[in-house]
């Protein structure tokens, strides 16, 4: 249906103004951004297909520009304006995660590493750089691989960690396949790291591996 065919008090700008954003649907809130349809397809539906294909906001709000732009109804205007919800949305969550112990929001440092690395077509290794009081100071991409494979040096990961300071670590690393589970590379590299880390008095408080639309954490798995 046509938004223009909803009654007034059901369209998704008027609930907003009138009971605030929490009050809408997630297909209400992205049919908002997006504005309008495309021929045969109202907002609405163009907005529910597009969270079917992706996966729900997240992973609409991860994708990255190539994945968008195949999408029937997302012109360049429109692609733009999602692309700059996601870092919009990613450099709020880095700035929440520097002004307080990521301990105080762990679902905050997920859809911060969700929002950065998870709809990347090849393998990523990030980290999360921690101040003594752990709070964000930095966060890097500090090595690229390929669909099935990343070559991580703990020694390049020691010397970062020195140069900022950092009393502790965070890794994320992702996976393309989709799924989050962590495979025996992902445990034996953790514990290398962490061995190397010791060494110069560096935490690691936890590995995340993001798939889509889910993050695993080592430290809930009690792995580290």
């Amino acid at each position: 249906m046509s938004i223009k065919k909803l009654p007034s008090a059901a369209r998704p700008r008027e609930k907003l103004l009138s009971s605030g954003p929490q009050a809408l649907a997630d297909v209400e809130l992205l049919a908002l951004l997006l504005r309008t349809g495309v021929a045969g397809q109202g907002v609405l539906d163009l907005a529910q297909a597009l969270l079917e294909r992706f996966g729900g906001l997240a992973g609409l709000l991860g994708a990255s520009a190539q994945q968008l732009a195949g999408v029937r109804g997302l012109g360049p205007a429109k692609r733009a304006e999602l692309s700059a919800v996601f870092e919009i949305a990613r450099r709020a969550l880095g700035q929440q995660l520097a002004q307080a112990p990521v301990f105080d929001n762990p679902a905050a440092v997920k859809q911060f590493a969700a929002l950065a690395i998870g709809a990347l077509g090849f393998e990523v290794f990030a980290v999360l750089f921690l101040d003594n009081q752990h709070r964000l100071l930095k966060h890097e991409e500090m090595f690229r691989g390929t669909l099935t494979q990343t070559s991580v040096y703990p020694r390049e990961v020691v010397r970062r960690a020195l140069e900022l300071n950092s009393a502790a670590v965070i890794f994320a690393h992702n996976h393309p396949s989709g799924t989050a589970e962590p495979s025996r590379a992902d445990e034996f590299l953790t514990q290398s790291l962490k061995s190397a880390l010791q060494l110069v008095d560096v935490r690691v408080l936890d590995h995340l591996v993001v798939g889509r639309g889910e993050v695993v954490s080592f430290a809930e798995r009690g792995l580290l």
